[in-house]
């Protein structure tokens, strides 16, 4: 909960170019309202136009960054909390996720915040992710971030229906296939 209300708060600061909030408090019912008030006022700030230009959150900015990827980045941010919270439960629910908002969860992945977050590589490589009807190819190359590139041949790929390979590259439990060298997915594991 804490890491949300802090994603929330710097998602607002970023689209308002103001100064995020200080650290979310720590005691339970003080951070549940705190995570309340941010979310609001997220909500509001994610009424500006979608192309507008806002401040990149992320420490390699790459390009400019648009409300509406923020939009994007915190259903698919809020979507795997989810998954965290459900399966805390005793009994977690069978959610799963429509194939058309898992796909996107894995594009959003790969080409918003890999460039942005990914930790260079320690070797070379060439890494396919495919889901149904999509696909995407990456090129490791030892000390830089991982890239999309158009094609190549694969030394590990990564497949399945979308829910699974979205849960994988978040690293999330999932029944995604590994082909070939797994170690390669290691640059492209989740923040």
């Amino acid at each position: 909960m804490t890491h949300l209300a802090r994603v929330l708060s710097s998602s607002v600061a970023v689209i308002t170019d103001r100064a995020a909030e200080p650290s979310a408090p720590t005691g339970w019912a003080d951070l549940l309202g705190c995570w309340d008030g941010e979310r609001l006022a997220l909500r509001e700030a994610l009424r500006r136009p979608a192309d507008g230009p806002v401040r990149s959150p992320f420490p390699r900015g790459g390009a400019t960054i648009t409300c509406g990827d923020l939009t994007r980045r915190m259903a698919h941010e809020m979507a795997i909390h989810r998954l965290d919270a459900e399966s805390a439960l005793p009994e977690p629910p069978p959610t799963r996720y429509a194939a058309a908002f898992a796909a996107d969860g894995v594009d959003e992945f790969l080409t918003f915040l890999m460039p942005r977050r990914a930790r260079p590589s320690n070797r070379d490589g060439t890494v396919r992710v495919e889901t149904e009807g999509r696909l995407w190819t990456i090129a490791l190359r030892e000390g830089e971030p991982p890239a999309l590139v158009g094609e190549g041949r694969p030394d590990v790929t990564l497949s399945g229906p979308a829910d699974d390979v979205y849960r994988a590259l978040w690293g999330r439990p999932n029944h995604a296939a590994t082909t070939g060298d797994g170690t390669l997915l290691e640059p492209l594991a989740a923040p």
